[in-house]
């Protein structure tokens, strides 16, 4: 892939660098297997497993919204509970969801119409039929990313930084976003690239990542350092908050608020996962495919010792991980790593 922004071509780890993180299993045959890369790090930053290749560039996706949430809010804006939680989803559009939305742009005086992120339906079923039911279409507001947009508008509103052209990566908010994600990961982008929302997207190693995610999990809000203290308030908000994070019935929800762990997942099959001790899981499953991902990511946790092993295997009816034929179970997606 080449960045649009440099003359630098890379790729990310290939299959030979990758191990086998997860199968899919239907009426005792194998019939599918998600390759891929992770790595745990525990409670001092120390890596207490490593597998595949952890150290080659990969796109956070929306694992990044973190970063940028912290970005936002250290620029002076005051995020926090279900503000600041929003302001790092992948929401599913419910009428809850675009509520906060809204909510941080009317209070800070930006119009709709400035969020530049594309126009979409709401994940959710309920509320797409609904607008459908009342004759609306698609709309920027119901798209996943909305809740970032709007909290980057809002730093710019207030920061008297330009809204025409916030997404460009020459504009002073996603300047400082690069800063943050630097200060956080100890890396430099090898790459940058347009995100699906339209945003800046930039390039960090799975090592990278967990050492970023790791530092904004472990923030206090009463830190002397005042983006440390925000990433702190996000930190809180997210825990307190998992419903905003996806959406009623989602793995990044469902994980957050049965285990009280920090968790963002990503597209491409990026996730991240860190308990409150600080141990720190990201991964990436070579397909992009999302499905295995939470298994993978609370397992390597309950490996590590960082959650109870019983409340994993608790939670794991409700990841939507059955496979079924004609209806009935006849096998699971589970993780498969050693």
């Amino acid at each position: 892939m080449r960045s649009p922004h440099s003359n630098v071509t890379t790729e990310t780890f290939t299959v030979n660098d990758s191990v086998e993180l997860a199968v899919v299993e239907r009426s005792g045959f194998v019939e599918s297997r998600h390759a891929g890369s992770a790595i745990v790090l525990g409670t001092n930053g120390e890596v207490l497993r490593a597998l595949g290749d952890v150290t080659s560039p990969v796109f956070p996706r929306s694992a990044m919204k973190p970063f940028q949430a912290v970005a936002v809010m250290a620029s002076g804006v005051a995020l926090r509970g279900a503000d600041a939680a929003i302001a790092t989803a992948s929401h599913i559009g419910t009428p809850e969801h675009v509520a906060l939305v809204r909510g941080l742009l009317s209070r800070a005086g930006v119009p709709e119409t400035a969020l530049a992120c594309p126009a979409a339906w709401p994940i959710d079923s309920a509320a797409r039929d609904a607008l459908v039911r009342l004759g609306a279409g698609k709309a920027p507001v119901y798209m996943e990313c909305s809740g970032k947009h709007a909290a980057m508008l809002v730093a710019c509103q207030q920061n008297g930084w330009a809204i025409e052209g916030y997404l460009q990566p020459e504009h002073p908010l996603q300047k400082r976003i690069l800063d943050v994600l630097e200060r956080f990961t100890g890396e430099r982008p090898l790459v940058s690239g347009v995100d699906g929302c339209g945003a800046p997207v930039h390039s960090i190693s799975l090592t990278g990542l967990a050492r970023g995610i790791a530092r904004i999990a472990t923030s206090k809000s009463n830190s002397p350092f005042a983006i440390y203290r925000e990433a702190g308030f996000l930190a809180e908000a997210v825990r307190a908050n998992g419903w905003v994070v996806a959406g009623p019935g989602h793995s990044d929800s469902i994980v957050i608020d049965r285990l009280g762990l920090f968790v963002k997942g990503g597209a491409e099959g990026i996730m991240v996962a860190a308990a409150e001790n600080g141990t720190t899981v990201a991964l990436k499953i070579l397909d992009g495919n999302l499905r295995a991902a939470a298994t993978v990511a609370v397992g390597l946790l309950a490996d590590a010792g960082a959650i109870k092993r019983a409340d994993v295997d608790e939670l794991l009816p409700e990841l939507g991980l059955t496979v079924t034929g004609g209806g009935r179970p006849v096998g699971e997606i589970r993780a498969s790593y050693v």
